[in-house]
This record gives structure tokens, C-alpha cells and sequence, in this order.
């Protein structure tokens, strides 16, 4: 790989479509272990001025669900847990029927059909929802969109019960659980749980671009501050390491053979463990997921096979560069390249 090319190519990318003294993004790519290119453009917090590094932390949304399933699969392997336990052993709070139907694998592959719990959510500017809360919708529902098990449909109400389940099961809060478990032990030193009132390193803040193309700051919402389904801040850097303990033995992958779903409609495209993944013509996988939430949108690539690690983050939401000019770029370096088309499309499936 040229990796001269490599760099031109992605600071031409970040160059084009992120201004300097605006909000902006920052970009890993690695493989084989080795980090090919990393580096930042724009701002992170207007406020400050600081501007955007590989190190700056960003909130991942959806991208924090595969740290979500890691802890269950932490305290699967540990035999705390089994997949196949349902909602009722934990929660007896939830209606007997969907209690006793609905299991642990079912929410880690987006098939319990469990309501979404934004729909019972007004937005409002003074309150943050709390996993509790969301507890509470899911078990005053006494009805499913569908039987668990036999449909998928992306589930921001499962990983917030799989993150009460960590607690649970652990005895202790999910935030120190992910410390103590996944973040010091990895040496991601910049990486944590959102907690409202203490204070994320290196944060970036998080904006938006209403009619006319004006910048606001769109840092927090109403539904940012549920555990298991979105509020992670860490960045590109750290993530590295994140990945690089996923591409050990045996990392997230017995897991991944066990728990995941096909998705409706993409005859190879499967979600499993935080992760949508389709199958390479070599038997490989790739492996990805966004996020996009108030402010943040995110985009992370795997392919196992080759070691490859691609990581963009930025804090502008809806972020269209994530999900076009990017992946065209990737189509020059073979290495970088996904062979499936579906990515395009799965990646519109996730907030």
C-alpha cells in the first residue's frame, strides 16, 4: 500500500469536507497493528476553540453498543449469565408473558421486539431519561411489535435493559463495570461512560446544522443519557486499542458465531453483538456500525481478516461524509476496500 497516497488521500477527504475553524472529525485507519494514518480537522469545542486530534474524545452513540455486549459477554464466560436467560429472571417487573419469551440473545440481535422507548419520550430541554425510566416504559408494555425471535428490527430499548442486566448481575454500576473491566485493563486512558456533571476528558462538544446551514450547539438531548445504547466517549486512539483487543484470541468472535440475526431484507447482512457484519467472498467478515445522536455522528469499520481498523468520528450530527465521500474513498486502497455494497445501505439502519 502506498501509504504516502493513503494520507493524501484522506487529509484531501478531511480538507474537503470539514472546515477548519468549524466542527469537524477525526480519522484512524490501521492495519495489521500498525496505525496508517491518524489525525483531526476542525474544532471541537467552539467555545475554547480546541481543535480536533486524534486523542480528542468524542460521544460514540450507537458505537457503544459492542462495549455493551462485551460486558455480557464478559459475565457469560464467567457463567454468571447465560444468553438464553430471559428478561423475567432479571427484571420481574416486566408483564409474565413477555417476560419469560423474551431472552438476553434476543435484545443482542435486535430480535426481541421489545416498543421503542423513544416513542413514549417528549423531548424536552431540562430532563435526561434515565435507565430506569426506560425499565419502566418497556415493562408497562404488555405488547411486542412482534413474537421474540422471529424478526429483527433494531432495538435502542435492549441494550439499555442489557446495561441494567451488567448491573444486575455484577453488583456494581455499569460505568465502574466498563472501567474495571473493559477501559483500564485496554489502557484507554481518555475513555468513560457519560455521567451528567462529571467531567469528560479531552471532550468534544457536540453541534448541529439547522436551515440555513448555521452551526448550534446540539451537545445533549433528552434520550443521551442511557447507558447501554449510546453514551460512551472515547476517541479514535483509544478505540485502537479497543479493536486491537478484539483482534486477540478470542475476542469478541465465539461470541459472534453464537449470538446474531439475519436482517430482513440483505440476504448477507447479519447484526450480532453490537455489530452489523456481512460475509466476505474469502469466508471473512466485515464488521461495522455508526452512531449518530444529538450532535455526534460516527462511522467504524473491522475487517478481521486483514486486521483493518477504520475509525471517523465527528461532532456534527446527521454527518453525510460518514456514509458517502468516505466510503468512496476507501474504494482506492484494496486493502481498506469493503467488498459488499450492503455497507451503504446497513449503515443507514443505526442512530
Amino acid at each position: 500500500m502506498n501509504l504516502h497516497s493513503l494520507a493524501n488521500a484522506f487529509d484531501e477527504h478531511l480538507a474537503n469536507n470539514y472546515t477548519p475553524d468549524g466542527p469537524g472529525a477525526a480519522l484512524l485507519v490501521s492495519v495489521a497493528g500498525e496505525e496508517l494514518y491518524a489525525s483531526g480537522r476542525g474544532i471541537a469545542d467552539l467555545a475554547t476553540g480546541e481543535p480536533i486530534k486524534p486523542e480528542t474524545t468524542f460521544r460514540l452513540a450507537s458505537v457503544s453498543k459492542q462495549f455493551t455486549a462485551m460486558c455480557i459477554q464478559l459475565l457469560e464466560q464467567e457463567r454468571c449469565l447465560a444468553y438464553d436467560n430471559t428478561l423475567q429472571q432479571y427484571f420481574p417487573e416486566f408483564p409474565a408473558g413477555i417476560g419469560a419469551q423474551v431472552s438476553l440473545r434476543h435484545l443482542l440481535s435486535h430480535t426481541s421486539g421489545l416498543l421503542d422507548y423513544e416513542e413514549f419520550v417528549e423531548e424536552r430541554p431540562d430532563w435526561q431519561i434515565s435507565d430506569e425510566e426506560v425499565l419502566a416504559i418497556a415493562a408497562a408494555n404488555t405488547e411486542t411489535y412482534f413474537t421474540p425471535g422471529t424478526q429483527y428490527r433494531y432495538s435502542n430499548t435492549g441494550f439499555v435493559l442489557l446495561a441494567l442486566v451488567v448491573e444486575r448481575v455484577s453488583g456494581i454500576a455499569y460505568a465502574d463495570f466498563l472501567q474495571q473491566r473493559i477501559f483500564t485493563p485496554l489502557g484507554m486512558e481518555t475513555s468513560m461512560l457519560y455521567q451528567k456533571g462529571k467531567a469528560i476528558p479531552k471532550r468534544a462538544m457536540g453541534y448541529a446544522r439547522i436551515e440555513g446551514g448555521k452551526i448550534v450547539q446540539a451537545d445533549q438531548g433528552t434520550c443521551t443519557a442511557t447507558k447501554g445504547d449510546g453514551c460512551i466517549y472515547t476517541s479514535v486512539r483509544d478505540y485502537l486499542r479497543w479493536h486491537q483487543a478484539l483482534s486477540k484470541q478470542p475476542g469478541m468472535a465465539p461470541a459472534l458465531e453464537q449470538v446474531y440475526a439475519p436482517i430482513g431484507g440483505y440476504e448477507n447482512g447479519f447484526y450480532g453483538m453490537g455489530w452489523f457484519f456481512s460475509r466476505r467472498g474469502s469466508g471473512g467478515l466485515e464488521m461495522y456500525h455508526t452512531g449518530n445522536t444529538s450532535g455526534f455522528s460516527n462511522l467504524v469499520i473491522r475487517i478481521p481478516e486483514n486486521d483493518v481498523l477504520i475509525a471517523c468520528f465527528s461532532n456534527t450530527a446527521d454527518n453525510p461524509y460518514l456514509m458517502t465521500g468516505f466510503l468512496d474513498v476507501l474504494e482506492h486502497f484494496p486493502v481498506l476496500h469493503t467488498e459488499s455494497g450492503l455497507i451503504r445501505d446497513l449503515l443507514q439502519l443505526t442512530r
